[in-house]
């Protein structure tokens, strides 16, 4: 149970939609990198930028409360070490589609179960991303975000050193990248949409990219990867896109799954915020473990271990 004082705790979710656009604005106007020789007054902020600088002003002094960026002196400002991370590639485009995409979508989510996006932007979320190149690219290098510990993660992985490891709507291929420098006899498959921003360069000649919807098949491979996917689908597509991946595997090929896996009890754990995001986004959702052994079970994965988001299992 919270030790906070219960006005406090209210007031600290209810003004959490301005904390998202403050932040996603500061990114937006790229104010992180312009501070990061050091302090400057808010008028040269504000030209910089073309923001009017009264409301530049207003933004950024609500962020400084909260110990985003520091007024020094009155109308200069600096960065603090919370606010320099706006400055790093992932955090900047997180801020921006949270602010952005996903700020317009929760602010029409409601108890009925159904997904807000589709209502709000006239299609699903996926189509929309693909409609629109700038969006996708910045979703793409926001979801980069947390690579380290997801490297970390899979790196945990009892590899046996010359499998052909598919990661299953990989993205640019970053994670993969990172996994086969830590292991030089894997080669990789980096499965993903058409449209995904990539650089095909950077994959070196032991990736390659397959271009496909992991609805209708996925490359065969040792490994299948999954990694934060199936949190963006309800049960049935979830299952669905594993049934794919089961007719591409073999009988004791193994698929391993990095996503959360919501804690029992009143913790503050972030995979119960963000399942409200992805009812929000596709009516996808989170999951606790029984959840997670019920749907892999379904689609023919035994579970061989659950511990902190890596979930591995072997094919039936």
């Amino acid at each position: 149970m919270s030790e906070r004082e219960p006005a406090g705790v209210v007031w600290g979710l209810m003004r959490g939609a301005l904390t998202t656009k403050a932040l996603a604005i500061a990114a937006d106007l790229r104010v992180a990198h312009a501070l990061a020789a050091g302090p400057r007054p808010l008028a040269e902020l504000a030209a910089e930028s073309g923001a009017d600088p009264d409301a530049l002003h207003r933004v950024l002094r609500a962020l400084a409360s909260e110990g985003v960026f520091e007024e020094v002196e009155p109308g200069v400002f600096a960065s603090t070490p919370a606010s320099e991370l706006l400055a790093a590639p992932g955090w900047e485009a997180f801020a921006h589609v949270f602010g952005g995409v996903f700020y317009r979508a929760l602010a029409d989510l409601d108890a009925t179960g159904e997904a807000s996006f589709p209502a709000a932007f006239g299609t699903d979320f996926w189509s929309w991303l693909a409609r629109n190149p700038s969006e996708r690219a910045a979703f793409d290098v926001a979801m980069e975000q947390g690579k380290e510990r997801r490297l970390g993660q899979l790196a945990s992985v009892e590899w046996r050193g010359d499998e052909t490891v598919v990661d299953v709507g990989g993205g640019n291929g970053s994670l993969l990248v990172g996994l086969l420098r830590l292991h030089p006899g894997l080669r990789g498959v980096v499965f993903d949409l058409p449209e995904t921003v990539r650089d095909e360069a950077a994959l070196g000649d032991r990736i390659e990219f397959v271009e496909g919807s992991f609805f209708e098949r996925v490359p065969p491979g040792d490994v299948h990867v999954l990694c934060t996917i199936l949190h963006d689908w309800d049960d049935e597509p979830a299952a669905a896109i594993l049934r794919t991946i089961h007719a591409a595997a073999e009988p004791g090929g193994r698929l391993v799954i990095l996503d959360g896996v919501i804690p029992e009890g009143n913790t503050q754990e972030g995979p119960k915020w963000l399942d409200l995001l992805m009812l929000a986004l596709s009516a996808g959702r989170e999951r606790d473990e029984a959840q997670w052994r019920a749907l892999l079970g379904g689609a023919g994965f035994d579970v061989v271990g659950i511990r902190d988001g890596l979930i591995e299992t072997v094919c039936r």
